[in-house]
């Protein structure tokens, strides 16, 4: 028999009344009633209640034990009275009369507290990240993680994946983001880097002859921190597969989505044939190329009817002709907002750094009209084509944003987030996905004014291969696509470009040489020119779908042991100085700023 415990703190009940038991975990929660003392005790498994009585000769002892402190109890079960029944944890019905106990495992007086979920201060539960995982929900979390990634292993293996590892200390290469380097010993000045993603590796695996592959793979990117990305280090799970087209990615994926969160969580799935939206359609209707569709309100462009003599706005109407576009959106019966509610939504999409909002509530008397501080500009027969283009009723609020397409569609997609907010409308027990397709392979860089890829590099073009029009770049469209969950990214993909010769073509748009790509890309561009398979894959964020199912809204909460905004690690104290001896093994030196 194991001498800490016969059960764990989550399995004891009615059944075993009378029983001699052994427990053992931590002191959640001590209530001193008098005469007795009530001690909560927790292991992983749950919350057992024990009691003992102030004439036992070990009360005083065990009273003085501060919380958190690890006991071994032994005792009998003992059933609870029916008013005393706690419905609330699974040993509810039964308690432990302790008649002896051990302690196993001190402990100093605590930083925070850990039987309550109450919010306490970041650098505080991150350095102590041993106390705040011993908390009840975010405890459950990290046990959610735990068994949604032996699920998708599990499901993963019934649709015929076999399951690689691939290499961590690799070459770097220019993916988007910056490296994390490794410098070598073995080869003085020259480095690894640590992979932003095993996305050539896994076309290596397909180029070699594997069929179907996946890997819960550890990701490496130096970027900043944001609510739903981790600085660092992320997983994912990776999958390629060969022989394939766009949709049999879409069936696998879909599949395996219906049946994770539906065993996973009680949220509804609105459409368990997930909806495909053009990228140029997602950032006209939603200003963003991640939309969350339980989101009703939807952004229509409006910009050809500010060419009418009769709309008098001449603000808009001068730059329209400027080359500026006039989008707006429409909320449905809101003709009972006070002005205060709209001018508070011009305000704050002034803080966002747009000029602001337009906007004019339509109403009927004799004749159809604007009612606001735009509405006098816009003759009826203009509201009505408004009308018809937005299909917006009598009742309904237009709110106009004009400016630069990106700027926009920026402040349009936020304002859209914040009136669903503000409105009500979004209903938060269920979960909307789709796919956004077709996105184009290039695109204007702001900064540079070059032409650059705007995705994934190794993407194959649409269209005929082998008679490509490579004269326009920006109207290529891409075999690339994301799938987004209420409003969230979870993954990037792509059917992969595996003709060496078509691949250079493309680079070369992108302004990299025929030497740049066999020097960046010469293990797969070498692979690639000895009979590569058409093939696809695609890797959604764990971090990203815990983070959905547990309802949570930053990516912390479901993460074990995360760092910090800054890339810190508070309780392994990471990043660390490292020793004279250290560099010199690795023939570097500090250069110490002036």
């Amino acid at each position: 028999m194991n001498k800490y415990r016969t059960h764990t703190c989550g399995e004891l009940n009615q059944s075993h009344k009378g029983d001699k038991i052994i427990l053992s975990g931590w002191i959640n929660k001590k209530r001193d009633h008098g005469n007795l003392l009530f001690i909560d005790l927790r292991d992983n498994y749950g919350l057992t209640q024990c009691v003992i009585d102030k004439d036992n000769v070990i009360f005083k002892e065990i009273e003085k034990l501060p919380l958190e402190t690890v006991i071994k109890i032994e005792g009998k079960v003992i059933e609870r009275t029916k008013e005393t029944v706690n419905k609330k944890i699974e040993t509810g019905q039964i308690e432990i009369s302790i008649e002896n106990f051990e302690s196993l495992g001190s402990t100093k007086e605590l930083p925070m507290p850990v039987f309550s979920d109450q919010e306490y201060a970041e650098e505080i539960r991150l350095k102590y990240r041993f106390l705040d995982l011993r908390r009840k929900k975010i405890h459950q979390n990290i046990i959610l993680r735990s068994k949604v990634i032996s699920f998708i292993r599990s499901e993963m293996q019934k649709f015929g994946f076999l399951e690689f590892q691939t290499p961590i200390l690799t070459s770097s290469s220019p993916e988007g983001a910056r490296d994390f380097l490794v410098p070598s010993r073995l080869n003085p000045g020259k480095f690894y880097a640590l992979p932003q993603a095993p996305q050539q590796f896994k076309q290596l695996i397909m180029v070699s002859g594997f069929d179907k592959y996946f890997q819960i793979a550890p990701c490496f990117r130096d970027e900043d921190a944001r609510a739903d990305r981790s600085p660092g280090e992320f997983y994912q799970l990776d999958i390629e597969m060969s022989f394939v087209e766009q949709e049999d990615i879409f069936n696998i994926v879909e599949k395996l989505f219906i049946n994770l969160f539906k065993n996973f969580s009680d949220k509804k799935i609105l459409h368990e044939k997930f909806p495909k939206i053009s990228y140029e359609d997602a950032m006209l209707k939603y200003g963003s190329d991640k939309p969350d569709l339980r989101n009703p309100l939807i952004i229509s462009d409006i910009t050809k009817i500010f060419y009418r003599e009769d709309i008098k706005f001449e603000i808009f109407k001068k730059l329209v002709k400027s080359g500026s576009v006039v989008r707006c959106l429409v909320t449905k019966n809101t003709k009972d907002k006070p002005r205060s509610f709209f001018d508070g939504i011009d305000k704050w999409a002034k803080e966002q750094g747009s000029s602001g909002l337009a906007y004019f509530t339509l109403e009927k008397n004799d004749t159809i009209s604007g009612k606001g501080p735009v509405g006098k500009f816009f003759s009826e027969d203009s509201i009505l084509e408004i009308m018809k283009q937005t299909k917006a009723e009598i009742g309904d609020t237009i709110l106009l944003s004009c400016g630069k397409q990106h700027d926009v569609e920026k402040i349009l997609s936020q304002t859209r987030a914040k009136l669903a907010n503000e409105l009500n409308l979004i209903d938060d027990n269920c979960f909307s996905f789709c796919w956004v397709v077709d996105y184009p392979i290039f695109e204007i860089d702001e900064v540079s004014n070059k032409i650059i890829f705007s995705h994934n590099p190794f993407s194959m073009p649409q269209g005929d291969i082998n008679n490509i029009d490579l004269s326009k770049p920006l109207n290529l469209k891409a075999y690339q696509y994301d799938i987004v969950c209420n409003g969230i990214e979870l993954s990037s993909g792509a059917i992969r470009n595996h003709i060496p010769e078509l691949m250079y073509k493309l680079f070369e748009i992108a302004g990299y040489s025929k030497n740049n790509v066999d020097e960046n890309f010469s293990g797969m561009i070498n692979a690639l020119s000895y009979g590569a398979p058409p093939h696809g894959g695609i890797a959604p964020g764990l971090d990203r779908i815990v983070m959905l199912l547990a309802d949570e809204k930053n990516i912390r909460e479901v993460t074990m042991f995360p760092m910090n905004q800054n890339a810190q690690d508070l309780m392994m104290n990471a990043p660390s100085n490292v020793s004279d001896q250290q560099l010199k093994e690795l023939n570097l030196a500090i250069r110490k700023k002036s």
